[in-house]
């Protein structure tokens, strides 16, 4: 062989091995992400959880991830971070957190209606990633047992009397408690002053306490159970199961109704095994009976929607909100 020969064959050999190392460089830049998904989860998952702590939620829902670590083979990490009208944590974690499945967040059915009240850093169709729902907050119109008004038509007739005076509370602007107990207001013709709180259990102990009238929303079964509060309505299509002989609001001649599904969400743009994986995970962890025995202690109701009906569910939540939003003329 000459050494022109010899020359091109060396070149020949150095294209070859460059082409090869291309390859592999191909092949690794795949590699991180099907192997995370395949090892998922390797480290603990971060669970935040919208509410302060001590609440009927916060309680129920750490109940949950106790028994999704069991079934991850990882510890899932509850942390509470209330505010924004319980969606900070889902606000939050869509702008800083890694799209891999060790950030989660539940939200309720008010991350679809905030968008329509105010500005918000986050689009709820295009920043999550949809892993499960969950269940369904029950709701009611509960005031102290010691309360002047034995009944629903007693509360709206005091209200009605003294513009502004009856105060209630709710977890936070915008909640669906809010807007329920605004359209009471517009149907009945009555003034209350609203008083928002971060959570279930600050709400309720500030109703015991004497500093709000009433409180609408999910959660007051064990204080009625405890002769604590009477329950004026249920703001929802049937009575709850403990409490049969509390009307609704629609037995009542008024066509209000409240419901907020609880979820559980990620960043947008989480591999779907990953997303399978959680979805699985939880899903198991919904039926420990230590759970469901939470879900009973606070009157929610269970459901189970997959990744793709939560997904399907939200764009369509997501619209209804914005018909409410336009229907009751608010902003905040």
């Amino acid at each position: 062989m000459t050494i022109r020969g010899t020359r091109r064959s060396l070149r020949s050999v150095a294209r070859q091995g460059v082409l090869a190392l291309a390859a592999l460089a191909g092949l690794a830049a795949h590699a991180p992400a099907t192997l995370a998904a395949a090892d998922f989860p390797a480290k603990p998952i971060e669970f935040w959880i919208p509410f302060p702590p001590g609440g009927p939620t916060d309680g129920s829902l750490r109940t949950l991830v106790a028994a999704a670590g069991k079934e991850l083979n990882q510890r899932v990490v509850p942390i509470n971070k209330p505010g924004a009208g319980a969606t900070l944590a889902a606000q939050v974690m869509s702008q800083t957190a890694a799209p891999n499945g060790y950030t989660l967040s539940m939200v309720a059915s008010n991350i679809f209606r905030m968008p329509h009240l105010q500005k918000t850093p986050y689009d709820p169709l295009k920043d999550f990633t949809y892993i499960i729902g969950l269940t369904n907050y029950r709701y009611g119109l509960v005031v102290r047992a010691d309360a002047p008004w034995k009944t629903l038509e007693e509360f709206l007739a005091h209200a009605k009397a003294n513009p502004g005076k009856v105060t209630y509370g709710a977890v936070g602007i915008g909640s669906s408690g809010h807007i329920s107990m605004e359209k009471l207001g517009k149907a009945t013709g009555a003034k209350f002053t609203f008083v928002p709180y971060k959570g279930g259990s600050e709400e309720m102990m500030a109703l015991l306490g004497g500093d709000i009238d009433a409180v609408l929303d999910p959660g007051w079964g064990q204080y009625a159970v405890a002769g604590k509060v009477r329950p004026l309505a249920i703001v929802g299509d049937a009575r709850f199961p403990r409490f049969k002989d509390v009307p609704t609001l629609k037995e009542r001649g008024y066509d209000i109704t409240a419901s907020s599904l609880v979820g559980i969400v990620g960043p947008k743009g989480m591999d779907p095994a990953v997303v399978k994986a959680l979805h699985d995970a939880f899903y198991k962890a919904s039926q420990d009976p230590a759970y469901l025995r939470s879900l009973e202690a606070i009157d929610l109701e269970q459901v189970h929607l997959s990744s793709e009906a939560y997904a399907k569910f939200a764009a369509e939540q997501y619209e209804r909100e914005r018909a409410v939003v336009r229907q009751l003329d608010i902003r905040f």
